[in-house]
């Protein structure tokens, strides 16, 4: 159930391609089917970071149960070079944040991931 929040400051030229670039990437760093994958992009032109205006970027990346830091090292390196690629922004230019919401925390379906999974015996 990976959720991709991302602001970057650079204008993206075709934003539903990149969006749904981006959430094959997500599904494939985050080992996830896609189906489950929602991402969020912002274009934000006053995003600053380390005191500059250059190409940077904020990504919000929010799990369930699947946030390690052995995951966390491999999907920022994915991501990271996912940015540069596709929109020339360098891996020193933003921050990934990675957030383990639980499963009690989701809603899904009309209930809470913690409530699908017993379901499931998970």
């Amino acid at each position: 159930m990976p959720y991709l929040e991302l602001m970057v400051n650079v204008q993206i030229p075709n934003e539903t391609e990149f969006a749904l670039a981006f959430s094959k990437i997500g599904a494939q760093a985050m080992n996830r089917p896609e189906g489950y994958i929602s991402v969020s992009i912002t274009y934000n032109k006053t995003l600053s970071f380390a005191g500059t205006f250059e190409p940077a970027f904020a990504l919000n990346v929010t799990g369930l149960d699947d946030l390690t830091r052995a995951t966390n090292e491999k999907n920022s390196a994915i991501f990271s070079e996912f940015f540069q690629s596709t929109l020339g922004i360098p891996n020193d230019r933003g921050y990934i944040v990675f957030k383990d919401a639980g499963r009690a925390f989701i809603g899904y379906k009309g209930t809470t991931w913690a409530t699908l999974l017993e379901k499931m015996g998970m």
